[in-house]
């Protein structure tokens, strides 16, 4: 029984979008619950998705562990995993980072495109890597489960995340920047080094991160993922599709901008494109999961290989990384 796994979306939640995950048979998807928000705008983001757990139980539920994969598989739901774009909601208290991982956060970025406390984002003129802070915070997300995502952190930060962590960190949504140049999207150096650690690179479908746009090709974008697992393997790949799904276009003010800045800044494609972009028209909800399927088998990819992309290399970076290091360690001892 094969699970797919989307890690990373932040669409506009709806009854419509539950029922398309389960369409298109998806297992988890990582879902952003915050960009800007501090700790106690989280907690009332959380409260939002335990209302929704509360009026849709046939359709989701909350993940924490991996095998809450294996059982939205077998109860035909789809387990949500929640996730920070920005250490924001930790504030600069350490103490909550077990806070946060008690209230089902999974994943959190170091930086969003700025520098934080924790380390530089990708849109920083100068890279000085990790901050003391960003080190001890390391540190106690390793302790307890809450893996270290580096998708939006400058180059070096994310080397020196790599190089620090104890554990295997996670690029949960980027694309390699040899097959498009983007200020988000990774150099070869940062993918070798995050596969050789045992990390996961999740590959994007965000329009400016992929060749050509909204215009970029299934052919393209799979090429692609085939020529990054010539380069590292294909068991450090899986799917972090950027799904925004249905959100206004002013929503992307609050991606961008938050509360740092009273200018427009809306990152790539600024001048021509404020809003969101028209996703590709092969991946428009996640009913279309089954095209990049069929797209990883047109590539090459044999069926094992297919299923560990769509889902079964997520599913075990999940069973390793959720929990205490301790825990781990005695599961797998006990195998």
């Amino acid at each position: 029984m094969t699970h797919r796994i989307d890690c990373l979306q932040y669409a506009n939640w709806s009854e419509k979008i539950f029922r398309q995950m389960r369409e298109g048979g998806v297992d988890a998807v990582h879902v952003t619950i915050a960009y800007h928000e501090n700790f106690r705008e989280t907690v009332q983001n959380i409260e939002q998705w335990n209302r929704w757990f509360e009026q849709f139980p046939e359709l989701i539920f909350q993940g924490r562990i991996g095998a809450d994969v294996r059982r939205a598989k077998t109860e035909g739901r789809t387990a949500i995993f929640f996730g920070f774009q920005n250490p924001s909601p930790i504030e600069d208290d350490i103490g909550l980072v077990e806070i946060v991982h008690t209230l089902g956060a999974r994943f959190m970025q170091l930086s969003y495109n700025n520098q934080s406390l924790l380390a530089t984002g990708c849109y920083e003129a100068q890279d000085p890597g990790l901050t003391r802070m960003g080190r001890e915070v390391i540190d106690e997300m390793n302790r307890v489960g809450l893996v270290v995502d580096m998708s939006h952190s400058a180059d070096r930060s994310t080397l020196e995340a790599i190089e620090h962590s104890a554990r295997p960190i996670a690029i949960t949504h980027a694309n390699p920047a040899f097959w498009v140049p983007a200020r988000r999207n990774k150099p070869d150096d940062v993918i070798r080094a995050l596969a050789e650690t045992g990390g996961m690179l999740g590959f994007s479908l965000y329009p400016h991160h992929l060749k050509g746009k909204s215009d970029c090709t299934l052919q393209s974008f799979c090429e692609m993922v085939a020529q990054t697992a010539e380069m590292v393997g294909p068991e450090v790949l899986g799917i972090g599709s950027d799904l925004c799904q249905d959100h206004p276009d002013s929503v992307v003010d609050w991606m961008r901008m938050g509360r740092w800045t009273k200018k427009v800044d809306y990152g790539e494609g600024s001048a021509a494109a404020p809003g969101f972009p028209d996703m590709p028209t092969w991946f428009t909800d996640n009913r279309d999961f089954s095209n990049v399927e069929a797209g990883l088998r047109s590539v090459g990819f044999d069926a094992a290989e297919v299923a560990g992309i769509m889902g079964e290399n997520w599913l075990r970076f999940f069973d390793a990384s959720f929990g205490p290091a301790r825990e781990v360690r005695e599961a797998r001892a006990a195998e």
